[in-house]
């Protein structure tokens, strides 16, 4: 079953039993900065050189590069409209994803929505867990790069580099005997390795400081509304 690299993180995000997010309060970056990533494993999209050190480097798509998939080619359709920062675009991407794919999971038998009332009042949806073979196989993947010291191809690196942005690589895998810091060093080592296309490192390096950048103000915003 081919999914997104945004559709395996959510998974990893959710708790299978609640269907809600665990690990992170604002996954709205990391979905867009994964949305951000397929383009550029497609080919799709390229990092702009930047021209001076204290300006952020643009995303520009490729032309002639738009992906079938629907979801892919209305991110492709924004990057393309205008060159932005990657930290501008992970924040587009992500925002009102997380039910859109949470809706394509659903359709795929992997996830099932459920609509509730907080306090009888507020709604709410969760994304409880159908069926966890995916999930299982994915986290297999991850287990053997970050544990075992396989070497994984682009899609799981791109991942794992995604994961430690967020700072819970090791939060998804058995350490096997492993440390804590063991398994986060190992997740930057492999996302600072050795990428098979400059463009896609280039995306990489930019996505993922964007999406530190954007879950930190996500936090700042969030503790400033709530004081």
């Amino acid at each position: 079953m081919e999914t997104l690299i945004a559709e395996d993180l959510l998974l990893l995000l959710l708790d299978d039993r609640k269907g809600t997010i665990a690990g992170t309060s604002h996954p709205e970056p990391a979905l867009g900065g994964a949305v951000l990533l397929e383009l550029a494993l497609a080919g799709a999209v390229e990092v702009d050189e930047r021209a001076r050190r204290w300006r952020s480097a643009k995303v520009r798509a490729v032309p002639g590069a738009a992906p079938a998939d629907p979801l892919l080619r209305t991110a492709y359709d924004t990057v393309a409209g205008k060159r932005r920062s990657a930290q501008d675009l992970v924040s587009r991407l992500g925002k009102g994803l997380r039910p859109t794919l949470g809706d394509r999971l659903v359709a795929r038998g992997i996830l099932v929505r459920e609509e509730s009332r907080v306090l009888g009042v507020f709604p709410r949806t969760t994304w409880p867990t159908a069926d966890a073979q995916h999930e299982r196989r994915v986290r297999t993947e991850l287990q053997a790069a970050l544990v075992q010291g396989v070497d994984p191809d682009d899609r799981t690196r791109a991942l794992v580099a995604l994961l430690s942005a967020l700072s819970i690589a090791h939060k998804v895998v058995d350490h096997q005997g492993l440390s804590g810091g063991a398994v986060r060093k190992r997740a930057k080592e492999v996302a600072q390795g050795d990428w098979a296309a400059k463009a896609v490192r280039d995306a990489i390096q930019a996505s993922t400081a964007a999406v530190m950048a954007g879950v930190a103000a996500a936090g700042v915003a969030a503790s400033s509304s709530g004081s």
